[in-house]
């Protein structure tokens, strides 16, 4: 028998079904509340407690701490597979054989040169340009590179648009920082795996030679795993509403670029950063933090410790931190922002009041950590972040467009004046 749900306005009952996921998640089906009840919406700012799709993608339960990637768990595909695997999971629902692997990764090479012309759009920009702007802009002005749209019906078609940006995003990204650096446009090495040959682009010195480090490869491929998607947050429902309207791939992931930019969803570890180097300039004394962070009174927050969706603890915290001590390892770096964060990390670990409140450090806490060491600005860390969840985006947009969704269109209560009559402008 199925479920339904009861509302009651003003004395009347109406039922409406109740949609039941895989993970026994429950959902109020209210798409005709509208119809059914002459005029009622709800309203739930944020959208906290709607679903805006069903998605097959991502399943992420917060309370337990658990993400799953097309029903592998986070920590296995992070063990055992490389970012382009991943990928190819979220995009197209099963992980590749070696033959489609090998494929997808040629194919993506092949569509990884970018027209020079984009070089001039990113000459207009100034060096102080804000890379998350310029990455932006550059994502979007593909499209007139590539002004045909994609015949979503068409797998071929679709497929082409998906190795096009997977080819040609690593380079915009290490060309915006590049560029901010002052340094010589890089096109990379085919060799190369997808990661090495973006660390290449981003890292390699017009008079040096390019030398790959295994652990920090890796750490960054386990970084872009853990971020390449993580249900409908703010930017991959950018990404799907924008995209609801029939607007390409190219630009809904532009959108989506712009939404993850704010401090409040893409700038976690930036704000991680810059807490430690406010630490640093105060004497770097953690302990004090450490009780401003306890004292309710005070407006000083901990950064990068404890998460708005898990309530027990980051399970992408606990697979980077691990790849975090051997980059600080293999580096040998000596940063005493870098000591002051193992500091606040061994305080926070063993603090009853951070244990008891389950506030651990969580994933931004240990990305920032790892860009910090392997010499990437702290203003790169967001574009960082695009690129790792460039997949995600791309399987929801490919999703949304596939399930012909219909276009994004909230709802709202009207809190304004009441009909006014105009008065002429001599008598306002």
């Amino acid at each position: 028998m199925s479920k339904t749900a009861t509302l009651i306005i003003d004395g009347t009952s109406y039922e409406f079904p109740i949609v039941e996921g895989t993970e026994n998640e429950l959902a109020i089906d209210i798409k005709s509340l509208r119809a059914d009840t002459g005029g009622v919406t709800t309203i739930d700012p944020g959208f906290k407690n709607t679903g805006s799709c069903e998605s097959a993608i991502t399943f992420l339960n917060g309370e337990e701490g658990i993400l799953r990637y097309r029903g592998y768990a986070i920590e296995e595909l992070a063990e055992k597979a490389d970012f382009l695997e991943v990928a190819y999971l979220l995009i197209f629902g099963e992980l590749p054989s070696a033959e489609k692997l090998l494929k997808f990764h040629n194919d993506i090479r092949a569509q990884s040169r970018v027209d020079e012309d984009v070089k001039k759009i990113l000459d207009g920009f100034p060096k102080s340009a804000h890379p998350m702007g310029v990455l932006s802009s550059l994502t979007s002005a593909l499209v007139a590179f590539n002004p045909s749209s994609v015949n979503v019906d068409s797998e071929e078609e679709m497929y082409n648009a998906i190795v096009r940006i997977l080819g040609k995003f690593p380079v915009l990204t290490a060309w915006t920082y590049r560029k901010r650096a002052g340094l010589p446009l890089d096109y990379g090495d085919a060799s190369l795996g997808y990661v090495d040959n973006f660390l290449k682009m981003m890292f390699k010195h017009p008079n040096d030679e390019y030398k790959s480090n295994e652990v920090v490869v890796d750490a960054l491929d386990k970084l872009l795993i853990l971020h390449a998607d993580h249900e409908q947050n703010c930017s991959t429902s950018t990404v799907r509403i924008v995209g609801s309207s029939h607007a390409g791939l190219f630009v809904s992931i532009s959108a989506g670029i712009a939404a993850l930019w704010g401090p409040l969803h893409g700038g976690a570890n930036q704000a991680v950063i810059e807490m430690l180097e406010a630490i640093k300039d105060d004497d770097g004394d953690t302990k004090k933090y450490m009780a401003k962070a306890k004292d309710k009174s005070d407006p000083f927050r901990l950064m990068g410790f404890g998460h708005r969706v898990y309530k027990n603890f980051d399970p992408r915290a606990r697979i980077i931190k691990k790849a975090a001590d051997e980059v600080l390892a293999d580096l040998g770096v000596e940063d005493p922002v870098l000591d002051i964060a193992k500091g606040l990390e061994k305080e926070a670990l063993e603090d009853p009041y951070f244990v008891d409140r389950k506030l651990y450090p969580n994933v931004d806490f240990y990305s920032g950590i790892i860009y910090r060491a392997m010499g990437i600005p702290v203003e790169m860390f967001t574009p960082m972040f695009a690129l790792g969840r460039l997949p995600g985006w791309i399987a929801q947009w490919r999703e949304m467009r596939l399930r012909k969704e219909p276009i994004g269109r909230p709802r709202q209560v009207y809190i304004g004046e009441n009909l006014r009559k105009f008065k002429d402008i001599e008598n306002r």
